[in-house]
């Protein structure tokens, strides 16, 4: 049947062909992929990936820093637009069974995708964050209710996972798992930091950096720190480094995205904080990183204690140019019949200066119906802060519900 596409079959048709397979033999660069960052308050950045650095740094996270074998289950939470997909999608070279769920995981009850873990006895479960966040807010514990005896590892992504967000996995799905938070992006098909099977899960961090990824931390002036609040970096070249960016002459485009800010070096636009064991904690994108009196505050700081309450759905923070400084801005998404009163604002509040510090309470709390956010699921605080200010949001078309920004519209300048 014609596809209407050039060099394309229906899948049926494919099965049932019984023409030999072809391969061809590509440079290592060969294009492979052109990853499209989400690009909310611009234009998207193309990035064109290459054959050889892509396979070979999923390989090596697949099969060492996750320890898939032939024989696993390999399932994960993602959309077919968000590079989980592409991920995923190489688990294929080790042997194992590849499951994905692109559709609404609170259908069921919330149960849909351990009923699918159950089933198919998953034995690499990988979501989102924001998912491990949302199924605190349920009844559902799969432990209780599930028999999961292959299920070994839990994998998070797509933003930070709060330290409370490991205290539910290991209380609510199994304590005999690795949870392995890793983190890299859309930018690099990969990681600079995540999970290794062998060394220990602490609270709140990622493992380690990535094998053969110089990840480091850097001050405003190119100092590498531990223990301290700092941009992300890696110092060397690595196998996933991008090919360029498409229709991007001279690769001017491409250098002012990444080695700009620290010549030669890769700043990937993490805030992120480097620890004495070794492992990271990412606080949140540089670009919007709160800076009330100077200070510079990561945005998962704040949520982290804003969404224990359990009145708090989700949360955004944004700051706001006000009377020559900055002033930390926060909307909440609460739970239906839940008011947002005085009371309700104290308690937010306190509940901030007391678990972080004074400069990190917001000085407003707006309540919103809705929060807008990325078609992979991210929250987009940038284009908030955007509309908050007047300014024009130009590709809301990356937005998965971009009618929400409506909502946002003047609304900081309201009393709380």
């Amino acid at each position: 049947m014609d596809t209407g596409i050039d060099d394309a079959m229906l899948w049926q048709d494919f099965l049932i062909g019984d023409a030999p397979l072809e391969f061809t033999a590509l440079d290592f660069n060969h294009p492979l992929y052109i990853m499209y960052s989400s690009g909310t308050t611009g234009v998207p950045k193309c990035i064109v990936h290459g054959h050889g650095g892509t396979l070979l740094q999923q390989s090596k996270e697949h099969v060492l820093h996750t320890g898939v074998t032939e024989g696993d289950k390999l399932f994960y939470f993602t959309t077919c637009g968000w590079m989980m997909w592409n991920w995923l999608v190489c688990g294929l070279g080790t042997g194992a069974t590849l499951i994905l769920f692109d559709g609404a995981p609170f259908y069921r009850d919330g149960r849909i995708l351990w009923d699918i873990a159950e089933s198919e006895g998953i034995s690499i479960f990988g979501t989102s964050a924001k998912y491990i966040s949302a199924l605190q807010n349920t009844v559902v514990r799969p432990r209780d209710d599930y028999s999961l005896p292959n299920l070994r590892a839990v994998l998070s992504t797509g933003s930070p996972l709060a330290p409370e967000g490991f205290d539910f996995v290991y209380e609510a799905i199994a304590d005999d798992l690795q949870l392995a938070s890793i983190s890299g992006g859309t930018d690099i098909l990969s990681c600079f930091a995540l999970g290794n099977p062998i060394l220990p899960v602490r609270r709140g961090e990622l493992q380690c950096r990535g094998l053969g990824m110089a990840t480091e931390i850097f001050d405003e002036s190119g100092k590498s720190l531990i223990g301290e609040h700092g941009e992300l970096v890696c110092t060397l070249p690595f196998p996933s480094t991008p090919i360029g960016f498409w229709n991007d002459p001279g690769d001017v485009r491409y250098r002012a995205a990444y080695f700009e800010r620290f010549p030669g070096v890769w700043a990937h636009g993490d805030f992120a904080e480097r620890t004495q064991e070794g492992g990271f904690i990412i606080y949140g994108r540089s670009d919007s990183v709160l800076n009330p009196g100077g200070v510079r505050i990561g945005t998962a700081e704040i949520y982290r204690q804003v969404e224990k309450l359990d009145e708090v759905i989700e949360s955004i923070a944004i700051g706001q140019n006000w009377e020559d400084d900055v002033r930390v801005v926060l909307f909440v998404l609460l739970k239906e019949g839940v008011d947002l009163n005085a009371a309700l604002i104290d308690r937010i509040r306190k509940t901030i200066r007391e678990n972080t510090t004074p400069r990190h309470v917001p000085a407003k709390v707006i309540a919103v119906p809705e929060i807008p956010r990325t078609r992979s699921g991210k929250i987009v605080e940038l284009a908030v802060r955007a509309v908050v200010h007047g300014e024009e949001v130009k590709n809301t078309e990356a937005l998965a519900n971009p009618e929400a920004l409506q909502y946002f519209s003047g609304l900081a300048e309201l009393a709380t």
